[in-house]
């Protein structure tokens, strides 16, 4: 007698039958979006590097690069908002413009092509760097999801690869530009147009890279655009940016998020021209940005790899806080103008280990504590970052190196006493839940 079941045979039959979905490579997309970013940075970075000598006549270059970043901290208040309406991929590609229209701005630099593509692009860095904290953290956790992987440690992980493949923009980029003005005396000349031109072509480059990212399985990568998701994105737009500033961890993380903008911002417009340059001429700033690029790229990929968690973060912050104290302290107490180019060079690669660590690790910390609102606290980041990179240019011209080393230091030892107090209370509130 056949007790065969014909119904329950065909239902094995079409399951064995069905394809089988590989599963997505999530490091893929690092990759996309890494090197999308390196080939964007190189041409702005270097573009950066060259403002305050280039466009010279009435401050433009620096004046443009602050309110760049007075833009940037004030479209960081929205930028969450922003990037949940487009989705992260299409924020990234939206982000992407402004940075080409900064470029093509400097083919003729004036005040109403400048100042006018500065706040734009102040604009576009927002949602362009939100959507990669957002975008970053979500492949990370996807793919520890589908792979059985630690969290903490595949955040770490693309951190590093991201933010080493990303420090290298400054090697790259200053090597284009030290070839194509190596003859070049300073002000504007046929080679800075060339220049600006090969770095236009190769943002361009950047933005079709950026095309091929793949939209992350998470709620904000389907955009919605009916009236009441947009009253209701409205409405929470207060907590997005409020609701942060209540939580004590981000209150703690803020001190040393400023640190980060803020010796950033030292390289770029005071240690290039006020360290560098009066020691090893103009052509000496390639070279010094060269080495600082490599050493921060090199060290934000050892960083990543070694992190896996709060404890590990909290020994790489020490670790960067006490290179970039003996730095700063030296330059204060050393006779900065009168050091050779050998210390110059070794003060550069100590600078960039110390942004290589802040960097992937702030991102890390920001992925590992703020799960609940991964938009609203990079955009927090962002925030803190640009508005100390906007006071140190605004600031610049009047205020001398020491009182800026001193400032510098200040932060600093207040900026690690509260992320020590922030990694002691986390890890007190997380062994009291068990």
């Amino acid at each position: 007698m056949d007790h065969s079941d014909p119904v329950g045979e065909e239902a094995r039959l079409l399951v064995s039958n069905a394809p089988i979905r590989a599963p997505v490579n999530h490091a893929r997309d690092v990759h996309v979006l890494s090197f999308a970013f390196l080939l964007i940075f190189l041409a702005y970075g270097a573009a950066q590097n060259l403002e305050s000598t280039v466009n010279t006549e009435e401050d433009l270059g620096t004046t443009s690069l602050g309110i760049l970043y007075l833009s940037f901290t004030f479209f960081s208040l929205v930028a969450s908002l922003v990037v949940r309406a487009l989705g992260t991929k299409n924020a990234l590609v939206l982000g992407t413009t402004g940075y080409w229209l900064f470029i093509a701005a400097n083919l003729k630099p004036t005040w109403f092509t400048m100042i006018p593509a500065s706040v734009y692009l102040g604009f576009a860095a927002s949602i362009i760097w939100v959507g990669q904290g957002t975008y970053l953290t979500s492949t990370a956790r996807n793919h520890a999801r589908n792979n059985g992987l630690h969290e903490g440690t595949i955040i770490g992980n693309f951190n590093g690869e991201f933010w080493g493949v990303f420090a290298s923009h400054q090697v790259i980029g200053n090597i284009i530009s030290l070839v194509v003005l190596r003859n070049e005396t300073g002000g504007r000349t046929n080679g800075t147009t060339i220049l600006f031109i090969i770095f236009l072509c190769i943002v361009t480059l950047g933005i079709a890279l950026m095309c091929f990212l793949r939209k992350e399985d998470s709620k904000e990568e389907e955009p919605s655009l009916s009236s009441s998701s947009l009253r209701a994105s409205i409405l929470s737009l207060s907590k997005s940016v409020v609701a942060p500033l209540t939580d004590v961890r981000m209150i703690l993380a803020i001190p040393l998020i400023a640190y980060s903008g803020l010796q950033a911002a030292f390289v770029w417009a005071k240690f290039t021209k006020e360290v560098v340059t009066p020691s090893l001429g103009v052509s000496g700033v390639g070279g010094a940005m060269a080495i600082y690029g490599a050493s921060d790229a090199i060290c934000s990929l050892v960083a990543g790899r070694l992190t896996s968690g709060l404890p590990s973060i909290t020994f790489l912050v020490s670790g960067g806080t006490v290179v970039q104290a003996i730095v700063f302290t030296w330059l204060l107490l050393g006779q900065s103008e009168t050091l050779g180019a050998v210390y110059l060079f070794l003060i550069s690669a100590l600078l960039g280990i110390g942004d290589g660590v802040f960097n992937t690790q702030l991102n890390a910390l920001i992925g590992i504590l703020f799960k609940h609102d991964t938009e609203g606290a990079f955009a927090q980041l962002k925030v803190w970052q640009s508005a100390s990179i906007s006071v140190v240019f605004f600031l610049s011209p009047y205020i001398s190196m020491d009182a800026m080393l001193v400032c510098i230091l200040s932060v600093l030892c207040l900026s690690y006493v509260c992320f020590v107090t922030l990694t002691v209370w986390v890890e007190k509130s997380f062994s009291s839940t068990f």
